[in-house]
């Protein structure tokens, strides 16, 4: 399983690994992954799902300038954070922006997966053509009510209508009315749509493993909005402390971010950033809507053994206690340090600032889908 495949793609190389592999169906994912979110995620477990292995094949950055303009996340930030979801057996690296017949065969695989919107070059060919004719291309759905264009409208705007449980406010929708369209009209893939949390969903995010004797629980809380390179890096170090960790995190509630973080935050709502964790190789559990306060009743229901935290600011609960008090007289927290500085509020300051260009960069690419659209309409009139 993916456990097996981790270790060869941590490695990064694909050849070796390529070289020991049994034959099985290999599956080929390929694209930026520049901001990582659960509709990527869900995008992965769906092409895993369809053959025996999956590789996934990331971008570089000159490559994605040269087709999109410059990404918001390093080559090796987004390397890894490919590399954290549970469903990649193994990342190849600088993989090609236009999948070919050759990238299938020089990666050994059977078939690649795509999404079913469409991608298109400079020149506004369908970059899929080759592999479609011969018969080694797959589709899988792709996950409404989130796309990159819709959370950075959230970032960008100072509302909280994403939040689960407020009004829709006016502002927001106003928004989403404007931002997924071009100048005509608007495309379906660009445009904005809810995100429907169902318990089918979180069926296959979830790992369904119960804890086993000899395991280390440990728990750790927080937002965990936007899921990033930085959470990615401390449930890293938080998942070495043990032989045998199974690691339960705990989300606050929307309100319970937004009490400590203010502003417009989460950007994310708790179903959003649910499946978001439980989608990363390193969370064995999550605990939807977690108290604030670590308290004794969860500590044993859950049979915790470690509390962790990371080296950001711990706020006081509304009484003005601290949140930790319980875990700290047992003796069983501690802080660990991810080495990451990268923070939700520092990743939504890049994104803004990398905010005009998107914008120009979304209504060309919208605009280049509805042209996409408009000529499979003539050509079915024609039909």
């Amino acid at each position: 399983g993916p456990a097996a495949g981790h270790g060869a793609a941590a490695g990064g190389a694909a050849s070796g690994a390529a070289a020991a592999r049994p034959a099985r169906r290999v599956g080929l994912c390929l694209s930026s992954y520049d901001m990582v979110h659960y509709g990527h995620s869900n995008q992965l477990r769906q092409a895993r799902a369809m053959g025996d292995y999956l590789i996934v094949g990331v971008h570089t950055d000159e490559e994605i300038a040269k087709h999109k303009g410059p990404p918001v996340f390093t080559q090796e930030e987004r390397y890894k954070m490919v590399q954290a979801i549970k469903w990649v057996d193994e990342i190849a690296p600088g993989a090609p922006y236009v999948t070919t017949l050759e990238t299938l065969d020089k990666y050994n695989c059977d078939f690649c997966v795509h999404g079913d919107d469409i991608t298109l070059t400079i020149d506004g060919k369908d970059t899929y053509e080759e592999v479609k004719t011969a018969g080694r291309y797959r589709e899988c759905k792709r996950t409404q009510g989130v796309s990159t264009t819709d959370l950075v409208g959230r970032m960008l705007l100072m509302t909280k209508a994403h939040h689960s449980n407020i009004d829709e406010d006016l502002d927001y929708r106003k928004h989403t009315d404007n931002f997924g369209k071009g100048p005509k009209g608007h495309s379906p893939w660009t445009g904005v749509s809810q995100f429907l949390q169902t318990s089918q969903k979180i069926i296959q995010f979830a790992s369904g493993k119960e804890p086993q004797p000899g395991d280390t629980i440990i728990y750790v809380a927080g937002a965990f909005d936007l899921f990033h390179i930085g959470h990615v890096d401390f449930l890293e170090k938080v998942h070495q402390l043990a032989e045998r960790p199974y690691i339960i995190a705990g989300l606050h509630f929307d309100q319970e971010v937004n009490r400590y973080k203010g502003k417009n935050y989460p950007i994310m709502n708790i179903h959003e950033r649910t499946l978001s964790v439980l989608a990363c190789r390193y969370v064995s559990e999550v605990v939807i809507g977690a108290p604030y306060a670590v308290t004794a009743d969860l500590l044993d229901h859950f049979r915790v053994t470690l509390v962790c935290h990371g080296m950001t600011e711990v706020v006081s609960d509304k009484d003005g206690s601290d949140p930790y008090e319980e875990p700290k007289r047992r003796g069983i927290f501690q802080l660990v340090d991810s080495g990451s500085n990268l923070t939700t509020d520092l990743i939504v300051q890049r994104i803004i600032k990398n905010r005009l260009e998107f914008e120009a960069r979304n209504q060309k690419k919208e605009a280049k889908e509805l042209a996409v659209l408009e000529a499979m309409k003539r050509l079915e009139e024609k039909h």
